[in-house]
């Protein structure tokens, strides 16, 4: 790179360079050194590849976020919701007007300190994922040498509170709830299936003679009263058991109802909300029962829970709740195979037992040899 420091008139140095397009760069400095400096840092950018357009990072945040909001358009539209949410309260508002080379990552950390005072972990997180991503795309597009969002610490997550219903608690939750909703809550229980499937549900998706429902769709309530109906939330559609006792009643229940009708609707017809049905009658219901703290998600941790109980491997409760993977379903719910693994030491040490002999049982189950001389002093006559 041809560059150089000469003194101005002025009594300032001025640092000039020709960058990878030929075009000439220049700076001014009080001193020789920072020009020197200057200059040696741009050569270095030259060098590595790494080197941007000063006046490509010039672009205030507010209006790359459009930009990168633009590049969004495949998110699902609570996904997309939640990230204008970020912008619009915490991004925005801090660093709108400013351009994305004047942001430095000790800004950011203070930031995102300040966020984490006011908001929860996960909120916290994910408004600097939002931040993150955004100037990771101005590194790709040639505006930014480096993402400044790097390293910044996340807070720890905290696990949302599980919740296990025994079937007899499941039974006292149900007998609270009017016709058809008893049956939602022991279907949801006893399935695993997440509160928006069972909203999607139709009767035709319901197979009683093989004993399956199958999920294809998922509604989601949208912050701002809308609702979409969508592919359920892996993406994968999968098909659920459904218990034998459940046959009959959901029999009943579909008698005469078309195929694409919606499974379960709300009170006075259309989709059935989850905001409305908790109010209404989900938690009324849990304080008569004397279950509270409850929500319809400890259902599906319910599911999970009765599953395992009743010898369910990983990778089968991984399919009933369609977790994307076996590791996911391990990472939610270690807790309930705990049991298990004590099963598996224990048939273990049965086989190793048998196939070891007396090497393999405990000290304290081996009668201690005794020495020849000890059984001669013992036996009669002996002396």
């Amino acid at each position: 790179m041809a560059g150089n420091v000469k003194k101005r008139p002025d009594g300032m140095w001025r640092a000039r360079y020709r960058d990878a397009t030929g075009k000439e760069r220049a700076r001014h400095f009080a001193r020789k050194t920072d020009a020197e400096r200057w200059l040696a840092a741009q050569a270095s950018s030259i060098a590595r590849g790494d080197w941007v357009d000063p006046a490509k990072a010039r672009v205030t945040v507010q209006e790359w976020s459009q930009v990168w909001l633009a590049t969004k358009a495949h998110l699902r539209p609570r996904t997309r919701e939640k990230y204008e949410s970020a912008l619009r309260v915490w991004v925005l508002p801090r660093w709108g007007r400013v351009a994305l080379a004047d942001i430095t990552h000790a800004d950011l950390v203070r930031w995102v300190a300040d966020i984490q005072a006011n908001r929860s972990p996960a909120h916290t997180r994910h408004t600097l994922i939002v931040m993150s991503q955004m100037l990771k795309l101005a590194v790709r597009d040639g505006r930014l040498s480096r993402n400044v969002a790097d390293g910044v610490p996340k807070p720890r997550l905290t696990r949302p509170v599980q919740r296990f219903l025994s079937n007899e608690e499941v039974a006292r939750l149900a007998a609270e709830l009017p016709e058809p909703y008893d049956l939602l809550v022991v279907l949801l229980a006893f399935t695993g299936l997440r509160f928006g499937e069972a909203a999607g549900l139709q009767v035709g998706d319901v197979d009683l003679g093989r004993g399956r429902v199958t999920v294809n769709w998922s509604v989601t309530e949208l912050a701002r009263g809308g609702l979409h109906r969508d592919a359920p939330k892996t993406y994968r559609r999968r098909a659920v058991p459904i218990p034998a006792f459940l046959v009959d009643r959901l029999r009943a229940y579909v008698a005469g109802k078309p195929a694409d009708a919606p499974l379960f609707t709300a009170s006075k017809g259309g989709t059935l909300r989850n905001s409305n049905f908790r109010h209404y009658f989900f938690d009324p219901a849990v304080q008569r029962a004397g279950l509270a703290p409850l929500t319809p998600h400890n259902l599906r941790d319910t599911a999970a829970s009765l599953a395992v109980a009743s010898g369910a491997n990983v990778k089968a409760v991984q399919r009933m709740l369609g977790h994307a993977s076996a590791s996911m379903t391990l990472d939610v719910y270690s807790g309930l195979f705990d049991a298990e693994l004590d099963d598996v030491a224990e048939r273990m040490t049965a086989a190793a037992t048998e196939a070891l002999g007396a090497w393999g049982r405990s000290s304290e189950d081996i009668e201690p040899a005794v020495p020849e001389a000890s059984r001669k002093r013992h036996a009669p006559g002996g002396t």
